[in-house]
């Protein structure tokens, strides 16, 4: 059978060769790294026999996928720990997350684990890992399945199997321990060489807070003990960026259970970096021929019935509102009523592109358990447009969508990648025809390659109406987010009926164009917190300057000064306590404003000030204009860092 690898290069291997035996051929190194491999973009075992010509993709613990099937197995080797310490407990569901694993359990009565009996399920997991166990992939028929689970005693995986019934079926098998999975696993728990589990909490099975409550455990596992000492320092600072805590201590943002769960309350600090980026982007917006709607927060219910969000995604919505004889929903999105201002009125091929832009607030009913701060809202608002064109204009609307996404995420100083999200093999999952996802996917990816991307492709990450570019980027302390998005769909048109009259004079279906570079901008705004751990840059900050009069005697100067610099409209205000001085700076260092002018009576005498820089100190005595002038240079987007040698 002829292999294809990623830089395109092929070679020849006998039928049914394992995963481990290509990365061995390769070098004894990548098959002592090596996690999984991919075939034709579907996961295998390493040891898993490869049947016919493919390409595939051997990953290492160096790639998410590769992490990803590091933590899935590590969840399985944390039950099988638990499990022989506590005999009688049955298992939910144990996926790998962003930065680790989980796994929910349903402990044996009278056991409630705290987080003190973690290091002796850390120590027995250790003790399984050393043991070498491999990972042995099961294909099965449902019925046996459900009879195993049965003598097994253990209704969740019975409940799993209910929704499985035209799947494939798999356990996996290590040591003493067996579990319904589709996998992929690592070739043995001797891999998994550092291991910390994090901490205990409860969770509703299926999120559900009608059902039972498990007890959910959370860890981390590398594959050197170095990787884990440098992951938690990380997440010791992490923790110290954590935007719940910055959000409160700096003023910016409040939850209250009096306004409702997931309904993030701007305060005035919050509120004006919020309106400031929407203007840093709006400015990009005008630059870029896009026109400003505004639409409602609810809809009539039908209009998300054609859409199609209604019947996808219902489980995330709330309740229909009944409203006399009609019935409307919170808005889910803002597309349906984008769509409806594009079909108001006759549209020629003279009128495209046409690029409507919205700050629009949107609703999703997330459990109760999956809210965190602004990161899982059940309130957001996205900075959303939907570019409607010709599909000659298609590949160049995509191009400036996604400079524009980049340029976001480059004045923030955030590393980007980007996923190509396509659907996978479930039909059911998705809207349109094959030819509609054939050509949405590969006009994607050929503007991708254009641009020289760096991509990956997630199968299964698409939208029910279309594939995707989504953007990953990697904060300050390397961590890695999700964010804006670009989208392809020539679903929508066909669904609203929408048209164009072409040069031709015949009836055309628009493509759309579904954009959002900051995404929802609560969870911009989270990660923006913690990336640059509240320290805003010069142009962001709600207070640019805090001016800090030694004594009374300087008070009449420095609220002159302030005065001034608001003319000029830069943020500073004056603190005229009776304070002693180094207090000031220490609370003004604690509220990260970037700049504190320190006002003595010399500084009077020559007009001049103090300069300290938040979290770099004194660089001395500056005249009131090398200060302005200073402000001028930094009180832009592409002065994010300071420079001031």
């Amino acid at each position: 059978m002829i292999l294809t690898f990623p830089d395109g290069s092929q070679r020849e291997f006998a039928q049914n060769s394992t995963g481990f035996e290509i990365a061995k051929s390769i070098s004894n190194r990548l098959a002592k790294e090596a996690l999984g491999i991919f075939v034709d973009e579907v996961r295998y075992d390493l040891s898993r026999p490869i049947k016919n010509d493919a390409k595939i993709r051997i990953v290492t613990f160096e790639e998410e996928a590769g992490k990803e099937i590091f933590w899935h197995s590590s969840a399985h080797l944390m039950a099988e720990a638990v499990e022989l310490l506590y005999p009688g407990t049955k298992f939910g569901v144990g996926p790998a997350i962003e930065n680790g694993f989980y796994y929910d359990m349903d402990l044996p009565e009278g056991v409630k684990l705290t987080n003190e009996d973690l290091p002796r399920i850390e120590a027995k997991m250790l003790e399984l890992a050393q043991q070498g166990n491999t990972f042995q992939r099961v294909e099965i028929d449902w019925k046996d399945a459900v009879e195993f689970f049965k003598e097994d005693g253990d209704p969740y995986k019975i409940e799993l199997l209910e929704g499985l019934k035209d799947d494939e079926i798999t356990l996996y098998k290590q040591g003493t321990f067996t579990d319904l999975c589709r996998g992929t696993h690592v070739p043995s728990t001797s891999v998994i060489k550092a291991i910390k589990l994090l901490n205990i909490s409860a969770a509703y099975w299926k999120g559900d807070s009608e059902r039972q409550m498990l007890t959910r455990i959370y860890g981390v596992t590398f594959p050197k003990k170095q990787m884990l000492d440098d992951y938690l320092i990380m997440k010791e600072e992490a923790e110290k960026r954590d935007h719940r805590k910055l959000g409160k201590e700096l003023e910016l943002f409040m939850i209250t259970p009096n306004v409702g769960a997931g309904l993030p309350v701007w305060l005035p600090k919050g509120a004006f970096i919020r309106r400031k980026l929407e203007s840093f982007i709006k400015d990009e917006l005008v630059k870029r021929g896009y026109v400003e709607v505004i639409t409602p927060h609810i809809g009539n219910l039908n209009l998300y019935k054609t859409s199609g969000h209604y019947p996808y995604y219902s489980d995330s919505q709330f309740a229909p509102i009944k409203v006399e004889d009609e019935e409307y929903l919170l808005k889910p999105m803002n597309c349906p009523h984008h769509h409806q201002i594009y079909s108001s009125k006759p549209r020629s091929y003279r009128d495209l592109p046409l690029r409507l832009a919205e700050f629009g607030t949107v609703y999703r009913y997330e459990q109760s358990g999956e809210l965190n701060g602004l990161t899982r809202v059940r309130g957001f608002t996205q900075d959303d447009a939907h570019i409607y064109c010709t599909h000659d204009q298609l590949k160049d609307e995509i191009r400036n969508a996604v400079e524009l996404t980049q340029l976001v995420f480059t004045t923030f100083g955030m590393e980007v990648t980007t996923r190509l999200s396509f659907r996978d093999d479930k039909p059911d999952k998705y809207a349109g025809t094959d030819e509609m996802w054939e050509q949405s996917e590969r006009e994607l990816k050929e503007v991708a390659d254009e641009m020289e991307l760096k991509y990956h492709i997630g199968l299964g990450e698409a939208s029910f109406y279309g594939p995707k570019i989504d953007f990953i980027v990697r904060d300050a302390i390397g961590r890695k987010w999700q964010l804006g998005t670009v989208q392809v769909d020539y679903v929508m048109p066909e669904r609203f009926g929408l048209e164009y009259t072409g040069s031709d004079n015949q009836k055309h279906r628009p493509v759309i164009i579904h954009r959002a570079p900051f995404g929802s901008m609560e969870r911009f705004m989270s990660i923006l917190i913690e990336h640059f751990a509240g320290n805003f840059p010069f142009w962001l900050a709600p207070t640019q300057a805090m001016i800090l009069p030694i004594s009374d005697a300087q008070i009449e100067f420095a609220d002159k000064l302030s005065k001034d610099f608001k003319a000029k409209g830069f943020r500073t205000e004056v603190d005229a306590r009776s304070e002693k001085i180094n207090r000031k700076i220490a609370e003004s260092e604690q509220q990260k404003v970037p700049i504190s002018l320190i006002i003595g009576q010399k500084e009077v005498d020559s007009n001049s000030v103090s300069v300290r820089i938040h979290g770099k100190g004194n660089i001395g005595v500056k005249s009131v204009d090398e200060i302005t002038s200073l402000f001028y240079d930094l009180d832009k987007p592409e002065s994010t860092f300071y420079n001031f040698d």
